[in-house]
């Protein structure tokens, strides 16, 4: 069997995979869905020319083709419910980090601004709910519950290990929220908060870079009795983070909020190129992250299996792998898909197998 016909029927096995975990969608929807996945993968583009350049369709034009994948994102992808099917398998076992974030870019004058709540799974964070906001800047506390709301329909707050997020996500209402859901947070706070009625610029001004400070008791902040945590970071800026976590949990957690900002990367220039797109009409937007997120869990997970056997060389000057783990599983995958290998059966066998719980983390200096 040559390498197109073997490519064919790597399709045919992801649709029916698909149809497997979303047996409400049509076949022939689903199949469309694959396709545009594919192409997505093999281009590292979301412009709907270069997904389409990707897909085999013999008997079509490249303008039929083109359209196809524009009805995907129109009307006929996956919903944000569709997308947390196929992900839940991925979801390691136990307790759950979890982390809430804000990515935004412009297209012309337009703001295209989503908020992504995730879970943390090793070094990035896997997108579980988002929702594309309607203006440039900040989200409001409403749009925050609302999508907390949305993934607790789907995991229980039990599951929660805590909510780990930046100085934007504060405030009386949210607070008092998430603690009548029982998720603990760990949030960085601004500097003009009131700790006990002070400023918090006032507290912890001599605190030295890599070294951790703490209140002896808890302190009201923002309606909510929360442990105060100070460090500095390596280029100088305080960082305050209020949690419900014990003093010395709480900075080794919040370290964690940076896995978000490596999963925004991946999503933009150092992956998938999610700026490129055109489209800005919110529902539209929502569907191609969705795909997104699913393209970026998979050669995440992947690339984590790979690196289990061949672990990624190391860059001597700089000490660190040459490339992430999603860039090595995106290798690997587009290689399957575009040469048809047999390897891509294990590949698809991931996507049902979860993410190794999460283990210690290497202790780094808190980041900005």
């Amino acid at each position: 069997m040559n390498a197109p016909e073997t490519a064919l029927n790597h399709l045919d096995t992801f649709t029916a995979y698909l149809k497997e975990r979303l047996p409400h969608r049509r076949i022939d929807s689903l199949r469309c869905v694959a396709e545009v996945l594919f192409g997505i993968i093999q281009s590292e583009s979301t412009l709907h020319r270069k997904i389409a350049h990707e897909i085999d369709r013999p008997n079509a034009t490249i303008e039929s083709t083109i359209r196809m994948v524009a009805r995907v994102f129109h009307d006929a992808g996956l919903s944000q419910q569709d997308v947390l099917d196929v992900l839940l398998p991925l979801l390691p076992e136990g307790k759950l980090t979890m982390v809430i974030d804000r990515t935004c870019w412009k297209y012309g004058q337009t703001d295209l601004n989503l908020l992504v709540l995730a879970v943390v799974v090793g070094d990035l964070a896997l997108p579980l709910a988002w929702t594309v906001l309607d203006h440039g800047g900040n989200s409001n506390s409403r749009t925050r519950m609302f999508l907390v709301g949305m993934l607790l329909r789907r995991i229980p707050a039990k599951r929660w290990a805590v909510l780990v997020a930046d100085r934007e996500f504060i405030g009386q209402e949210w607070f008092n929220f998430l603690r009548w859901k029982g998720i603990k947070r760990c949030i960085r706070i601004r500097e003009n908060i009131l700790i006990d009625e002070e400023q918090a610029r006032n507290y912890f001004q001599d605190v030295q870079p890599g070294k951790v400070r703490g209140l002896f008791e808890k302190a009201w902040i923002s309606g909510s009795w929360m442990q105060v945590v100070a460090t500095r970071s390596p280029t100088g800026e305080r960082i305050l983070v209020a949690s419900d976590l014990p003093i010395w949990d709480t900075l080794r957690v919040y370290r964690l909020r940076w896995t978000i900002e490596s999963t925004f990367s991946a999503f933009k220039t150092r992956g998938l190129n999610l700026e490129q797109t055109h489209m800005t009409a919110p529902d539209r937007l929502s569907r191609l992250f969705g795909l997104l997120c699913v393209a970026l869990a998979w050669i995440t997970r992947i690339g984590v299996e790979e690196t289990q056997h061949k672990p990624i060389r190391r860059m001597r000057k700089k000490n660190r792998p040459a490339m992430s783990r999603a860039r090595y599983g995106a290798q690997e995958l587009g290689r399957a898909l575009r040469w048809g290998k047999t390897s891509f059966q294990t590949y698809l066998d991931l996507l049902s197998k979860p993410f190794p719980a999460l283990g210690g983390q290497n202790l780094q200096p808190v980041r900005c």
